[in-house]
């Protein structure tokens, strides 16, 4: 019989076909939604599970699923996964780098954009009807090419825009990371390491590529943006909860930043009401990564990780390694 696994959301077709020739695959094309109790009840029944990110897989769960073997996120990002409790179950996890990196670095590049030349702001203003003549001064926002990013996370993806940054845009780049770049690396990049306060106090955009965990919740909160430029720009396309949303929201009403885009929220999809009311900011609903290209090598990439696990015992990308 063929190893039973669940897919938590809708995927590609042609990802069911290739999974349906290896697994009793249990899908939700429907995309119904499942609380936290009918998730467990269903992953219970299974082998493994295609998760997609949100698909909370923690202690509670995991207590619950005491036949699971292997959960694969459709993701970069893995803080919906309890790593140790996996391992201790003896639960494979595994996650999909690199495939989407590119990808993501574009779009934090075109988030930064969008949010220092004030692209959104000027556009709502033209569909209201409110651009009369030209002005010299008519959202006048910050220069992009010439200035600092400050880019807080220096991994694959911090990497990447540091690149465009420096490359294409003639940009100083300085980082922040929890260990330093090698100085290949560095040079690749054309990037210096700085303090957290150095780069705060500095950079005329922040970018936070920064990964989620307890140790990194919150980590530009209320004192971190009262550190920056009051030109200064935020960028976000990390994970929500590295940010403390409400008092970004107070920031932007009070000026002390210019300008944020966002593409995470803290408890998405549901976004903090006082972002909703601020001009000064770029709001996208986390779709970074989303070219179709990209998710459809997320996908297969998850669905590789599954069938190598099943069919010989190890996984591609896997981010644990079991006892």
């Amino acid at each position: 019989m063929k190893p039973k696994i669940i897919v938590a959301r809708p995927i590609f077709e042609s990802v069911i076909q290739r999974l349906s020739d290896h697994f009793d695959v249990t899908d939700n094309q429907a995309d119904h939604p499942w609380t936290k109790a009918t998730w467990t009840a269903a992953l219970a029944q299974h082998a493994g599970a295609f998760t997609t990110g949100s698909d909370p897989v923690d202690a509670e769960v995991l207590s619950a699923c005491p036949n699971l073997k292997m959960c694969a996120n459709m993701a970069v990002g893995f803080n919906n996964f309890d790593v140790p409790n996996m391992t201790a179950r003896a639960v494979l996890a595994s996650n999909t780098p690199d495939v989407l990196t590119e990808t993501t670095a574009d779009f934090g590049f075109a988030l930064l954009m969008a949010t220092a030349r004030r692209m959104t702001e000027s556009e709502h203003y033209l569909r209201r009807g409110e651009w009369k003549q030209w002005r010299y001064d008519m959202f006048a926002g910050a220069e992009v090419h010439g200035s600092t990013m400050g880019i807080l996370g220096m991994g694959r993806i911090g990497q990447a825009i540091a690149r465009r940054g420096a490359h294409g845009f003639g940009m100083k780049v300085i980082y922040h990371n929890r260990s330093r770049l090698s100085s290949e690396l560095e040079t690749e990049c054309k990037a210096t390491y700085v303090s957290k306060e150095e780069l705060l106090r500095t950079a005329d955009h922040v970018v936070l590529v920064v990964p989620y965990s307890a140790a990194s919740h919150h980590t530009i909160g209320a004192a971190e943006l009262a550190q920056m430029k009051p030109t200064a720009t935020l960028v976000n396309i990390a994970r929500g909860g590295i940010v403390d949303d409400a008092a970004l929201a107070v920031a932007l009403r009070e000026r002390q930043i210019a300008a944020a885009g966002l593409d995470v929220f803290e408890g998405e999809p549901k976004v903090h009401p006082d972002l909703l009311t601020v001009p000064n900011v770029v709001l996208t609903p986390h779709i970074a990564s989303s070219s179709i290209q990209t998710r459809l090598a997320m996908a297969n990439l998850a669905a590789d990780n599954l069938i190598s696990y099943f069919t010989q015992g190890k996984a591609l990308t896997p981010l644990n390694t079991l006892p």
